[in-house]
């Protein structure tokens, strides 16, 4: 039956890092590495695991039920779980802590839900290490921005004035 093909894919496991998947962290900070998942079916036993660059495992955790909150299976020591899945969303976030250089990379938040027949799904996120904050110089943006609108708004005008202008010499010629 096509109809029932297109209800499997709908049940689908989804995870997600939100809107954007880069982050950047400050040397020596802790940083928030966001990831949810949704599932229409519910799940049971859910394991969660977070990679670094693909390879290193550095959070792993189960969930038995929508009911409960995950449990620890293994984890680097500076990785510390921040997510709640027995509220709204199935937040399954981490943070880590003292960020290196060395740790910039790409972070793998994967999740396979044994009742969803084993479906797996992964989000990524790539996270850039910076020695400071560099406060993006917003202000030359801005004054090209505000030169270039204020060359389009003299235009508008121009033309404007041009159009009355015009009007006026036609009236003028017009009332003769």
């Amino acid at each position: 039956l096509p109809g029932l093909h297109v209800l499997a894919i709908a049940f689908a496991l989804e995870v997600s890092v939100g809107k954007t998947n880069t982050v950047m962290a400050l040397n020596n900070s802790d940083v928030l590495l966001p990831c949810t998942f949704t599932t229409c079916i519910g799940f049971q036993d859910l394991v969660f695991t977070w990679y670094f660059n693909s390879t290193e495992m550095i959070y792993h955790g189960k969930i038995k039920s929508k009911a409960s909150e995950p449990f620890l299976v293994g984890r680097n020591p500076r990785v510390e779980f921040v997510g709640s899945t027995t509220g709204k969303d199935n937040n399954i976030s981490i943070v880590l802590k003292n960020v290196e250089f060395s740790d910039a990379g790409k972070y793998t938040c994967h999740v396979k839900n044994p009742k969803e027949k084993n479906a797996q799904h992964n989000a990524t996120i790539f996270l850039t290490v910076v020695q400071k904050m560099v406060e993006t110089d917003n202000t030359l943006t801005l004054i090209i921005v505000g030169v270039v609108g204020g060359l389009i708004g003299l235009l508008i005008l121009f033309m404007l004035i041009k159009r009355v202008v015009l009007f006026i010499i036609k009236k003028t010629q017009d009332g003769k």
